[in-house]
């Protein structure tokens, strides 16, 4: 079966779960250096309880991104599987 056309649902979600998480370690880096994100450690860390720019905060955080990230990337390409029905790979030239 030619799947050209299809997602892979794992490694979509680790790619989105390992790109979130280290944004979300990355602006925590910048709050603590330069006081900067203080908006966005707020509004994410009232959704990841425990998130905080703190070294604890930020591991849990980055946990909590990581699996929502995998999460979401994986039901993202599910339902795209389910949609496109790879249309693409039955196309004759």
């Amino acid at each position: 079966m030619n799947n050209g056309c299809r997602l892979s649902p794992l490694a979509l979600g680790l790619s989105i779960g390992v790109i979130w998480a280290l944004s979300v370690v990355f602006i925590a880096i910048l709050n603590i250096t330069l006081g900067y994100g203080v908006g966005f450690i707020s509004a994410v860390g009232s959704v990841y309880i425990g998130y905080t720019a703190t070294i604890m905060g930020i591991i849990i955080g980055a946990a909590f991104a990581l699996i929502d990230g995998i999460i979401g990337g994986v039901l993202i390409a599910w339902f795209y599987n389910i949609f496109s029905k790879c249309n693409c790979c039955s196309k004759k030239n």
